[in-house]
Order: structure tokens, then sequence, then C-alpha cells
């Protein structure tokens, strides 16, 4: 060949898709840490993993995903990898989702105990909400009977077993119901008539009997007393249970009392949830003789079950015996001022509490500040505070503020639906101060809130590193209020709540309905120079 002539010899690309570099290891745990510290289905019955703990899970999710798929590749070493991706992500997400189901650890977590989660967890609440027939349940129960498996927490929600079907599940589940620590069976007869649905719970019910539960969840299966009797064989065998769930299951003042009546001991139960029945008063009379005996609980969710003033007391005289509480969600009943007061005095007893729902209560402003004030001196650590629709005025609000200022761990503050107006708003709007560094979502959505209150908490709020949604809709904002607020927030309007249900011409009952706009300006002007330095007793 001529010097002009240049050789070019071809050769095959080769990409290795396999190690994942370690900046892309970081990034999957973080994304990880982040899916196990967001709210979902699973954590509205499981609770919700700490910042904390969820990276410690996540880490050592990262490593056995990681370990799985590199032994996938040391058998192929010749391929580029991409079988060996597919696995780190498929077992990624496996393991995370056993951990989201899970929940927060009670005993050692994930860290503690790596190799009992490969294996441990039976699911078969996947996919669409179906009836499941005999064959059917041979062929998504099949592993359970095999030899040697590790199953000790078995989900089948979401799967609406009939006669034919419990009765396969049954001889197979008599096989592993020693090493059973976790059964979900909520939402698992919907649909079926009453009789058929009665004898599927007794045949589940007794084949389980004696299992040595650490978790129990019979939620949405509308049980009323019938349904909890025929539980009857399984609820009267357990003495170690740490959680039990009860939701959405018709429990009425009957079928409580025959809860209360079945569980022989629930010294080591640490959640206790209720949420969405027809309990009402006498209902929470049972209730409460649960919780008096639950002195380790951590976690009692009793929220839209008509209960009323009397129920409130009860609830309150019991939780005085649960002093390692750390949350409490009682909302959406009919407690009244008098149970608030009442409840004041149990939550004064409460270091450890880190969320408390008492929204739609009826607590007005004498139950509000009694509650204020005694979670102004308990609860050091307190993340979450929710106080909607209570009929809080400004005149309630002090008491409230001064609470919310000593709360320097505070994430999430809900005081929606009350009547604070400006006066309230701008005392909420000081007592978020520097301290607050935690805070990421503030809701004060009708509150008949004006023009400078709105201001006041977007100028406030939107200093905070963290902060995520500020919700002022549904309030009395003037037009040139709402374009104040999207200034402030101008570069971060993510972080504002939609306005679409603001009421520039909204009025108050003490205002003149022909006050013109410049009025209102002044108006709002000297309320703010009134209370823009206003100091909030510690």
């Amino acid at each position: 060949m001529g010097s002009g002539t240049q050789t070019f010899q071809h050769r095959s690309l080769s990409v290795k898709l396999w190690p994942p570099s370690h900046s892309t290891r970081l990034m999957l745990v973080e994304r990880m840490t982040k899916n196990l510290t967001t709210p979902s289905i699973f954590s509205r019955n499981c609770g919700l993993l700490s910042n904390d703990e969820a990276e410690e899970d996540a880490k050592k999710m990262e490593e056995l995903a990681f370990a799985a798929a590199d032994q996938h590749y040391k058998k192929e070493p010749d391929g580029d990898g991409s079988s060996a991706v597919q696995i780190y992500a498929k077992e990624s997400s496996r393991l995370m989702l056993e951990v989201i189901k899970r929940g927060p650890k009670v005993n050692g977590g994930l860290a503690d105990r790596a190799t009992d989660l490969r294996g441990t967890v039976f699911d078969i609440s996947g996919g669409r909400r179906a009836f499941i027939g005999a064959e059917e349940a041979k062929e998504l129960l099949r592993p359970l009977g095999e030899a040697g498996n590790s199953y000790t927490k078995i989900c089948f929600s979401n799967r609406s077993f009939g006669l034919d079907a419990a009765n396969v599940a049954a001889p197979i589940l008599s096989t592993i119901k020693d090493q059973l620590t976790e059964v979900d069976l909520s939402d698992f007869i919907a649909g079926r008539p009453e009789l058929e649905a009665l004898d599927v719970m007794n045949i589940f019910s007794s084949v389980l009997e004696g299992c040595h539960l650490r978790y129990l969840n019979l939620s949405n299966n509308a049980l009323g007393e019938k349904g909890v009797r025929a539980f009857g064989a399984l609820l009267k065998s357990q003495n170690s249970l740490q959680g039990l769930y009860l939701m959405n299951d018709g429990i009425s003042e009957e079928a409580a009392r025959a809860v209360s009546e079945l569980i022989p001991s629930t010294e080591k139960l640490k959640v206790l949830h209720f949420h969405n029945n027809m309990t009402g008063d006498e209902g929470a009379f049972a209730i409460s003789e649960i919780v008096k005996r639950s002195c380790s609980l951590e976690d009692f969710r009793c929220s839209s079950t008509r209960v009323g003033t009397d129920g409130g007391l009860a609830f309150a005289e019991a939780l005085k015996r649960c002093a390692h509480l750390k949350k409490l969600d009682l909302r959406d009943n009919m407690f009244g001022v008098e149970a608030g007061v009442a409840l004041s005095k149990a939550i004064s007893q409460f270091t450890d509490l880190t969320e408390v729902y008492l929204s739609y209560l009826n607590l007005e402003d004498e139950g509000t500040e009694a509650l204020a004030n005694a979670l102004k001196h308990s609860a050091p650590s307190l993340e979450v505070l929710e106080m909607a629709g209570n009929d809080i005025t400004a005149k309630g609000t002090a008491s409230l503020a001064a609470c919310i200022a000593s709360k320097q761990f505070l994430t999430k503050l809900n005081l929606a639906e009350n009547e604070l107006k400006d006066e309230g708003a701008i005392l909420i709007a000081n007592a978020l101060g520097e301290d607050h560094g935690q805070l990421n979502e503030v809701d004060m959505s009708t509150n008949a809130i004006r023009r400078a209150g709105g201001r006041h908490l977007a100028q406030v709020v939107v200093k905070k590193p963290g902060f995520k949604l500020l919700n002022i809709n549904g309030n009395f904002i003037s037009d040139e209020g709402i374009d104040e607020v999207k200034e402030i927030f101008k570069g971060s309007l993510d972080m504002l709540g939609p306005l679409d249900e603001n009421d520039p011409e909204g009025e108050d009952d003490e205002e003149e309905e022909d006050e013109d706009e410049e009025e209102n300006a002044e108006h709002e002007k000297e309320l703010e120079s009134k209370l823009k330095d206003l100091k909030i007793n510690q």
C-alpha cells in the first residue's frame, strides 16, 4: 500500500453494563430511602419509617440486591451484564416492598436480620382485586406448601376467598402455622354472601389458631360482631400481638365488646387501629378497656368511629396508662370541649409523642387551649400536629401558637377549616420561627384569612430550606394579595398550593358588607403593624 493509504482495523465495541458505578449504587440507595419515607397506602396500615431507619434499610437492601445480581453475573461473565442489571432492579424492588409492608421496626430492622428478608414474605395482593377459586388457589399458594420454605409473613389481601379456595388454603396453612409471625387477611372475602364469608373466616381462624403472631390485620372485611366471633379461635389464642388492625370492619358496639372479650392479652400490643367503624360511645367503652390493658401502646388510631363526648372521656381516661404513645389519631369524632379538656390531661404525660391528629373533634377554643397547653409542656419531638375543623378562633390561637413555637422538630401543621382570620394566621406565622427548620407543610386553608395573613404566612414559610407546600386556599385574600403571595414564591410556585377557591369578596360577620377596597387595605396594614412583632410566651 502507498504511504497515503491508512489501514483501519474494525473492532466490535463491547459495552459492559455490570457492575454499576459507585455513584449509581448511591443513587439507588437515595431513591429507596425516599420511597420508604413517602406516605403510601401501605404506610397507612403499617406505619412510615423514619429517615434514619429508611436509610439504614436502603443500604442493606442495595447490598443484598447487588450480591444477588453479581452472583448471577459471575455465572455468565461473557454477557454484557444486562440480565444482572435486571436482577439488581427486580431484587431491589422486591426487598423495598417487603420493608414498606413491614413498616417501622419493632425489635431490630433489616440491618439486624438481612438474611431473614429473602423469602420470608408471601404476598398475593398484587394485581386486580378478584375472586379466586380452588384451582387458582392451588396455583397461587403452591410456594407455601413447598418443603423447607421460610415464610413468616403472609398477605392474602385483595383476593376474595370462597369456600372452595378456603378449603384449599387450610391444609397448606396448617403446615406453616408454627412459623408465621404476621398475617394479613384484610379485604379477603369481598363480595361473598354473608354465610359463605362467615364459613371462610371460621376456616381460616381454625387453621391459624395457636399461631404466635406479632401482627394481625383483619381490616376491610365488614366483620361486624358475627365476623369478629368467627375469628374467635384465632383471637383467643393470641398472647403476643404487637399490632392489631380492624379498620373499616363495621365494628359496632357489640363487635367492639366481642374484640375486648376475645383477646386474652394485650400487654405487648404497640399498634391498635380501629379507623372508620360505627363504634359509637358504647363501643368506645369496650375499646377503652383494651387500651387500658395495653400499657406498651405506641400507635392508637380510632378515627371516624362516631364517638361522642362520653366515649371521648373514656378514651382520655384509658390513654393515661399509655405512657409510651408516639402516634395518636382520633380524627373525625364528636368529642366536644369536655372530652378535649379531659384528653389534654392524658396528653400531658406523652413525652414520646411525635404525631397527633385531632381534627374535626368539635374542640372549639376551650378544648384547643387545654390541648395546646398540655402539648407545649410534653411531646418535645412532635413532628405532626393536625387540628383542622375545630371552630378555633383568633381567641384560642395564642395558646396554640405558643405550643407550636416550642416544637422545633415540627414538619407538618394542619389548622384548616377553622376561623383564625388574619389575627390568628399572623400569630401562627410568628410562631414558626427560625428554629422550625424541618417544617415542610402548612395547611391554613378556609380560615377567613385576608391579604395580611396570607402574606405573612408566605414570607415565613418560603424561607424554610426543605419546605414543600403552603395551602391557603378557600380564604378571603384580595387579588392584590394573591399577586403578592405569588411574588413571594416566585421561582418556587410548586411550594404554593392552588388558590382557585379563594374568594376576594368574602365577608365576615364582623365586617360591614359595604367596606370598600381602600378600607380593607388600611385595616390589613394596621393589623400587620400591630402583630408583626408580637412575642409568644414560651
